[in-house]
């Protein structure tokens, strides 16, 4: 693409307008800085609304990916795959899951999350490259993330994961954005011009950080994760984590950190085991059958129990 096309194509991009609010920025002390970015940061949850219809399309889609032994990839470039790389790295401790069950891709590799890797993301062959370096297939089901919308390298891997036959979803904050039109499922937040032109680290990652808080968390629910609003796949790895799966059980069976603690002992630190141990009083190798029989959902589990 020619500099005077990518002009054009910057030029139709509401992240790349100016904002008129912040025309003055330069001139203002600390407290009016932080407040007018504070106020801009207001509209972000609104202007996700229209978009939770597809957000919920995608979701679905994720489940069904899961489902079927497929994984949740996240591939993006600076700011937007960094963010991917750390909703996936937040679903191991959070809900059990394998830690290649959801991945996050970024161009450039392990050195961008740190450094900017120059021209990276003008690279479709690379998104291919590391994608096949994965063993991405027709299971498994792709987010492309790009605040523009245009990035070459988010472009390429949804190209190749059409191509395979794999679900793919976009995320852009640009109505015009290239990318919705690639993906079968298109997520578009457009939160306008950012407070610093073009710095789509802010706004526009926010909003980014919204809807993958969202996908993940929402399908994990979906995938029998949660038990009400509590996370009983908890991976008690340190003791604060402990803790909480102790209050987590608690909190489910209304019983004491005592017998709490002791229904996690017996459950080897399962949280979802140990609420069954103690609201049926059945004994371990019930619970588990139970909990099996349920798909994971703890829920249906003691239905079946009671």
């Amino acid at each position: 693409m020619s500099e005077t096309e990518l002009l054009q194509q910057l030029a139709s991009m509401s992240t790349e307008a100016r904002n008129p609010a912040s025309a003055k920025l330069d001139q203002l002390d600390s407290l009016a800085i932080v407040s007018l970015i504070n106020q801009a940061d207001h509209g972000i949850a609104a202007a996700l609304i229209p978009a939770l219809p597809a957000v919920a399309q995608a979701v679905d889609a994720i489940v069904s990916a899961f489902n079927r032994g497929g994984r949740l990839i996240y591939q993006g470039a600076g700011t937007s795959g960094r963010l991917g790389i750390l909703d996936a790295v937040e679903c191991p401790p959070t809900f059990s899951v394998p830690a290649n069950q959801v991945v996050g891709l970024i161009a450039g590799g392990e050195k961008a999350i740190k450094h900017a890797v120059e021209g990276a993301e003008d690279s479709p062959q690379l998104a291919e490259a590391e994608l096949t370096a994965i063993n991405f297939n027709r299971n498994d089901i792709l987010v492309g993330i790009a605040a523009s919308g245009r990035t070459p390298y988010v472009l390429g891997g949804l190209a190749y994961g059409r191509k395979l036959g794999a679900t793919t979803i976009a995320i852009s904050c640009n109505a015009a954005g290239p990318i919705l039109a690639a993906a079968d499922i298109a997520i578009c937040a457009e939160v306008g011009p950012e407070i610093i032109t073009g710095s789509t680290r802010m706004k526009a990652g926010t909003a980014q950080k919204m809807l993958l808080n969202m996908l993940s968390t929402a399908a994990m629910v979906r995938s029998g994760k949660v038990y009400q609003n509590l996370m009983v796949d908890l991976h008690a790895s340190n003791q604060k984590l402990q803790a909480r799966a102790v209050r987590i059980v608690m909190q489910a069976t209304d019983c004491d950190n005592v017998t709490a603690s002791a229904a996690l002992q017996q459950a080897n630190m399962s949280p979802k085991l140990a609420i069954l141990l103690v609201l049926t009083g059945d004994d371990l190798a019930s619970c588990q059958a139970a909990l099996a029989k349920s798909n994971g959902f703890v829920s249906k589990a003691l239905g079946q129990q009671l």
